[in-house]
């Protein structure tokens, strides 16, 4: 094992502290120790600072660094900068987030956010029933940047609902009448309040609220509880995360779908120090231009011909 701790790679997330990204962390960090693999990590000040990821890169090749794992802020703007790194040697996996082209990285290890969106739209349809052709949505972004993973999930939740989309390759050109209005959140708690705030001012009567992940979701209940409507509307979310499930378990979520970003960088490492050794890239699951690493519904009110699991099932399982 002694050459393995030559192998040295970098892990660059959006942020710090997203639970999503700590979990990220956390499994990359175990598995490069297994490995004997020199680990270094980074990450963006928030969700969208594109700038400390170029400078991330750019320190990553400037160590000699044999690989490098991203979840991009700005899936456009940091293509320049993955393209460098390339050129220079370094395999680049993008995790969670594809870029845009999703070619722009070597590999893209990720859950299938468009199936993930699906997942709670369907939930969300057959959920209210008959109230579904009358509903009033609230849907709550990442950034207006549009990084495709926002993008994926919006459109699949949209799709999922019966919703006609109009380039699926983008938020908010819609035209059906359901759709109160998009705002981003930053994928945070106090982003998703002040989304909801804004969409409950703009109509009072949103009873359905897609919200890009947990934190958000967690924003969202908040501005509706402090004008007394937390009951009267189901939120959805998407990431499955501790803290989410948790929501779920409480009623604050209806329902969420749950990925596995502990796997998506703990087998990025991998892929890294194979890279090292042998040249080899990894290859994306069969009839998809990524590598799927799952995506399961977690709720306590199944719906009738949709696969998911109760939150119990969920806690014990979130963010392997």
């Amino acid at each position: 094992m002694a050459q393995d701790k030559t192998i040295s790679a970098c892990l660059i997330t959006k942020t710090d502290t997203n639970p999503f990204f700590v979990k990220m962390k956390e499994g990359a960090t175990a598995e490069a120790k297994k490995l004997g693999v020199n680990l270094k990590t980074y990450a963006g000040k928030i969700d969208g600072d594109n700038e400390s990821q170029v400078a991330a890169i750019e320190t990553c090749i400037a160590d000699g660094a044999k690989g490098i794992l991203i979840t991009a802020s700005d899936t456009k703007a940091i293509v320049p900068s993955v393209k460098k790194a390339r050129d220079a040697g370094l395999l680049v996996i993008a995790l969670d987030t594809p870029l845009d082209p999703i070619d722009a990285a070597d590999a893209t290890f990720a859950t299938d956010n468009m199936k993930a969106g699906e997942l709670i739209g369907q939930w969300a349809k057959e959920t209210l029933g008959d109230k579904a052709k009358d509903a009033k949505i609230a849907m709550l972004d990442l950034a207006v940047s549009q990084p495709s993973v926002g993008v994926l999930r919006d459109q699949g939740f949209l799709k999922g609902f019966g919703i006609d989309l109009g380039d699926p390759k983008k938020w908010g050109d819609e035209t059906d009448p359901r759709i109160v209005g998009h705002e981003v959140t930053a994928g945070n708690e106090e982003g998703g309040r002040k989304a909801m705030e804004t969409l409950l001012a703009k109509d009072s009567g949103i009873n359905l609220v897609y919200t890009i992940n947990e934190p958000a979701a967690a924003g969202a209940y908040q501005a509706l509880k402090a004008v007394g409507m937390q009951e009267g509307v189901t939120i959805t979310s998407v990431d499955g995360g501790c803290p989410g499930v948790k929501n779920v378990e409480a009623g604050v979520i209806g329902a969420t779908s749950q990925q596995y970003p502990l796997k998506m960088a703990s087998l990025g490492v991998d892929a890294i120090a194979q890279f090292a050794k042998e040249g080899t890239k990894p290859k994306p699951t069969e009839g998809k231009s990524f590598f799927d690493t799952g995506v399961q519904l977690v709720t306590d009110h199944p719906v009738e011909g949709l696969p998911s699991i109760d939150t119990k099932e969920g806690l014990k399982l979130c963010w392997g």
